[in-house]
C-alpha cells in the first residue's frame, strides 16, 4: 500500500509538471481543450442550432452568453489523477491500458455533461452557475475518477500467488 501511494504521488507530480510545460500545452492541452469545446457544441447543436465554438469558447448566438473551457475544466487534470492511480496500482499491463482507455472516456463523457450543463445554467442564473462550477461539478468529476478507479480494481483478475497451495488428493 505504501508503494502504491508513493508511486501515485510521484506519477502525479511528474504528469502535472509535464502538463504545465509550454510545448505540451501548445501541442496537446490547448488543441485538446478546443476539441472538447467543438464536441460540446456538436452535441448541443443536436438540440439547439444557435451555438458556436471559437477555440475554447462556447457562445450562444442569441443571448451572447459564453463560457471558456480553461485548464481545470477540460478534464485533463482529472484524467491525470486517474492515470497516475492506474499506473501505480499493481495490475497486468493490458488491464491497465483498458482501464485507462475506459477511464478516459468516462471522465471526458461526464466532463461533456458538465460543460453543457454549465453552459445552460450560466444563461439561466449566474449565482447557480458559479456554485455548480466551483463546488458541485468539481466534486462530481473527482467522484467519477474515484468510482472508475474502484470499478477497475474490482474487475481486475485475482492476483496470482507465486506459491501455490498443494492440491489435496
Amino acid at each position: 500500500m505504501i508503494r502504491f501511494f508513493l508511486l501515485f504521488l510521484v506519477l502525479q507530480v511528474s504528469l502535472f509538471t509535464l502538463e504545465l510545460l509550454r510545448p505540451v500545452q501548445q501541442a496537446v492541452v490547448i488543441p485538446f481543450t478546443e476539441g472538447v469545446a467543438a464536441v460540446s457544441v456538436w452535441l448541443v447543436k443536436l438540440f439547439d442550432a444557435g451555438v458556436l465554438a471559437q477555440g475554447n469558447v462556447i457562445r450562444d448566438l442569441e443571448s451572447g452568453f459564453a463560457v471558456a473551457i480553461e485548464a481545470g475544466c477540460n478534464g485533463v487534470e482529472a484524467t491525470i489523477v486517474l492515470l497516475a492511480a492506474m499506473l501505480a496500482f499493481p495490475a497486468p499491463w493490458h488491464h491497465r491500458l483498458l482501464g485507462i482507455l475506459a477511464g478516459f472516456l468516462a471522465v471526458q463523457g461526464i466532463n461533456l455533461v458538465r460543460i453543457i450543463s454549465l453552459f445552460y445554467l450560466g444563461q439561466w442564473d449566474k449565482d447557480w452557475f458559479e456554485w455548480a462550477h466551483l463546488y458541485l461539478w468539481q466534486a462530481l468529476i473527482m467522484l467519477d475518477v474515484l468510482v472508475v478507479f474502484l470499478i477497475w480494481i474490482r474487475l481486475l483478475p485475482p492476483a496470482q500467488s507465486p506459491i501455490q497451495a498443494p492440491a489435496h488428493a
